[in-house]
C-alpha cells in the first residue's frame, strides 16, 4: 500500500502536467499507467527502417507552446532536454485534386497576399486581428473551469471589448460552421481551401458548429507559434517529462492497471490496481473517458443514474489512421514550393473534406479522402539518414467498423484486416501521386496503424477516435464530457475529471491538467486550514468554491 496526496490515472500529456505542477506545488504524487510506456498518443519509434524516426501518432505541439501549462513548465522542461524545430517561413498548405495550391506563411501579411481578392485580403487580417483583440478573454475561457465565476469574467471580458455586437457575433461563431463562416466572411475559395481541414485537428467536420470559432483561433496560432515538432522526435519529449517527474520526487508505475477508485464516505480516497492500493489524502485525478470512468472505475452506489446514463450516452467521433512512409530522398511535387511546406493537406477545401466526413461518418470508406502529409524531416533533419525522407500521413476520416466503400473498390466484410489497410493505403498513396508523381519510386518501406490498432494502443481512444470524444457544440465547452459534468470536479469529492474527454477537449495542450492542478494547488488560506483539520480527523478537504482564488484565471498564452 503506498500513501501520497495525489493519485494521477493515465500519462497522457494532461496527466503529465497534472503530476509535475502538483509536485512542483509540494505535493507527493503516484502515476499510474497501464500501458509499458508513458504518453498516450506521443511517442516515437523507427517503425519503418532504422534510421528513420518517426512520430507515431501526434506530432506538431502548437498548442502546447501556447499554453498555460507550456508557460509554468516549459524553462523546467528545457532544463531536462526538451527542445523544438519549428519554421519562420510557410506553415501549412492545402493542395486540390485540379492542382490548385493555397500556401499559409508565419508572416500574416504574405499569406494574405497569396489571396485572389483585395476584399478577401483586408477581411482575413481584420479577422486575425479580431482574434488579437480578444484572445485574453478566449484563452482564459479555453484555460477555466466551465461554469465558474471566473469564466463568467472571461466572458465578460469579451463584452467589454466588443459590446453586445460583438459578443453576439461570437455567440454565433459557437452555432456557425466553419463552411459557413468561410462562405460569409470571404469571396474567394482560399480561407476555406487553408483551414477547413484543420477542423479535422480539433475533431470536427466542415459542417460541424462552432467551427466559425475554430478557424480563425487555429490561423492565430498557427502564425504566432508555428508548427513546432520536438527536436530528435516525440519520444525526446517524454524523456524530458520522465526526467522532470524524477527530479520532483514523483513515482511513475507503468504496467499497472486501474481496476477500480476507492471511494470512501463520499470522497476519492485512492485506487485500487492490479498491483495493490494506492491511497491519496488529498485528490484523485482521472484522465480516462466519462465512459471508463462512471461505467467501470466507480462503484455504482457511488454515482447518481443520472450521471451514469449520461456518461453511457457519451459519443465517439470517427476513427482515424496512420500511415508512415520512409522515402529515399525527398519527392518532387508538382509544386517546388510544397517541398518547403512541414505540414499539408490534400484537399478540396470543405466541398471533399465534409464529404470524406459524411462518407466515414455513415461507415463508409472515403472515396477521395482528406491526406494529412506531414514532413517533419523539413523541420529536424536528425529524423532521417542524410539526403533520405519520410512522410508523416494521418487519415482523420476512417469509420472503425467499416460496413461498405464509398469508392467501390474495396472489400470491408472482415474490418480492418490487413488486406483492406493495405487497400486503403494504395487509395491514400495514388492521391499522393497525383501532386508527386515519382512517390513511388522513393518508397522504402511502409507502416500502418489502423483504427483498431489506436484503440488497442490507447484505452480512450474508443471507437478508434482520438480525440476523446466527439466535439460537436452539444458535447463540448460547457456541456463536456455532459451537462451532468460539466466540469472537472466530479460529484465525487476530491475526485477530478481530466483529459481529453473534458473542457477544453482534445488537443496536445495539456489544459484539463493544468486547470485541475493550478485549482487544487491555489487554494485560498482559509481552505488550507480547513484541509489540514480534515488530513487530521482523516476527512476530505473541502474543494474551493467557484468564486474562491483557487478557481484558475490565467489564461493561455495564446497569440
Amino acid at each position: 500500500m503506498v500513501d501520497v496526496d495525489a493519485v494521477v490515472v493515465g500519462s497522457g500529456i494532461n496527466g503529465l502536467v497534472a503530476s509535475a505542477e502538483l509536485a512542483l506545488a509540494g505535493w507527493s504524487v503516484v502515476l499510474v499507467e497501464r500501458a509499458e510506456r508513458i504518453g498516450g498518443f506521443i511517442a516515437a519509434e523507427e517503425c519503418t527502417l532504422p534510421g528513420y524516426v518517426h512520430d507515431t501518432y501526434s506530432s506538431w505541439h502548437p498548442l502546447f507552446v501556447s499554453g498555460a501549462a507550456f508557460a509554468r513548465l516549459g524553462p523546467l522542461l528545457r532544463a531536462h532536454g526538451l527542445s523544438y524545430c519549428n519554421t519562420e517561413e510557410w506553415v501549412t498548405a492545402s493542395v486540390a485534386d485540379d492542382g490548385r495550391v493555397t500556401l499559409a506563411h508565419r508572416d500574416p501579411e504574405r499569406t494574405a497576399a497569396g489571396f485572389a481578392q483585395e476584399a478577401d485580403r483586408a477581411a482575413y487580417l481584420a479577422e486575425l486581428e479580431r482574434i488579437g483583440d480578444n484572445m485574453a478573454a478566449i484563452g482564459g475561457l479555453m484555460g477555466s473551469e466551465p461554469r465558474s465565476t471566473a469564466f463568467l469574467r472571461h466572458a465578460a471580458g469579451l463584452f467589454r471589448t466588443g459590446g453586445r455586437a460583438g459578443t453576439e457575433q461570437w455567440l454565433r461563431s459557437l452555432a456557425t460552421s466553419g463552411r459557413a463562416y468561410a462562405r460569409t466572411r470571404f469571396s474567394g475559395y482560399e480561407v476555406d481551401h487553408l483551414f477547413s481541414p484543420w477542423l479535422l485537428h480539433a475533431g470536427l467536420a466542415p459542417d460541424h458548429a462552432s467551427g466559425a470559432l475554430m478557424m480563425p483561433l487555429l490561423a492565430a496560432t498557427l502564425h504566432g507559434f508555428g508548427v513546432p515538432v520536438v527536436a530528435g522526435g516525440a519520444g525526446r519529449f517524454l524523456d524530458a517529462f520522465l526526467s522532470l517527474l524524477d527530479s520532483l520526487g514523483v513515482r511513475v508505475e507503468i504496467g499497472t492497471r486501474v481496476e477500480t477508485v476507492l471511494v470512501e464516505d463520499g470522497r476519492a480516497a485512492g485506487v485500487v490496481t492490479d498491483r495493490g492500493v494506492v491511497r491519496a489524502r488529498r485528490a484523485v485525478l482521472a484522465s480516462v473517458t466519462p465512459t471508463a470512468l462512471y461505467g467501470s472505475l466507480l462503484p455504482e452506489s457511488a454515482v447518481a443514474p443520472a450521471v451514469r446514463d449520461a456518461a453511457a450516452r457519451f459519443r465517439y467521433g470517427r476513427g482515424a489512421m496512420q500511415i508512415h512512409v520512409a522515402l529515399s530522398e525527398p519527392i518532387g511535387w508538382r509544386d517546388e514550393r510544397l517541398g518547403q511546406v512541414p505540414i499539408l493537406h490534400l484537399t478540396d477545401g470543405s466541398a471533399s473534406t465534409g464529404i470524406a466526413c459524411a462518407e466515414a461518418e455513415a461507415g463508409l470508406l472515403p472515396r477521395r479522402p482528406t491526406v494529412v502529409v506531414g514532413q517533419q524531416y523539413l523541420l529536424d533533419p536528425t529524423r532521417v539518414p542524410a539526403g533520405a525522407a519520410a512522410l508523416w500521413l494521418q487519415l482523420q476520416e476512417v469509420p472503425f467498423a467499416p460496413v461498405g466503400d464509398a469508392g467501390g473498390e474495396l472489400d470491408t466484410t472482415e474490418g480492418w484486416s490487413p488486406a483492406l489497410a493495405q487497400g486503403y493505403t494504395d487509395r491514400v498513396m495514388a492521391r499522393i501521386a497525383l501532386h508527386a508523381p515519382d512517390v513511388y519510386d522513393k518508397v522504402l518501406a511502409v507502416d500502418v496503424i489502423t483504427p483498431v490498432q489506436l484503440a488497442e494502443h490507447n484505452p480512450n481512444a474508443v471507437s478508434g477516435d482520438p480525440y476523446g470524444g466527439a466535439a460537436e457544440l452539444d458535447q463540448d465547452f460547457w456541456w463536456r464530457p455532459s451537462p451532468t459534468c460539466g466540469r472537472h470536479a466530479t460529484p465525487i469529492h476530491g475526485l477530478w475529471h481530466i483529459g481529453a474527454s473534458t473542457h477544453p477537449g482534445a488537443g496536445l495542450g495539456g489544459g484539463s491538467g493544468h486547470i485541475v492542478a493550478t485549482t487544487l494547488t491555489t487554494r485560498p488560506r482559509l481552505a488550507r486550514v480547513r484541509h489540514l483539520l480534515d488530513r487530521r480527523r482523516g476527512t476530505s478537504g473541502r474543494q474551493p468554491a467557484d468564486d474562491e482564488p483557487g478557481r484558475p484565471t490565467q489564461a493561455p498564452h495564446y497569440p
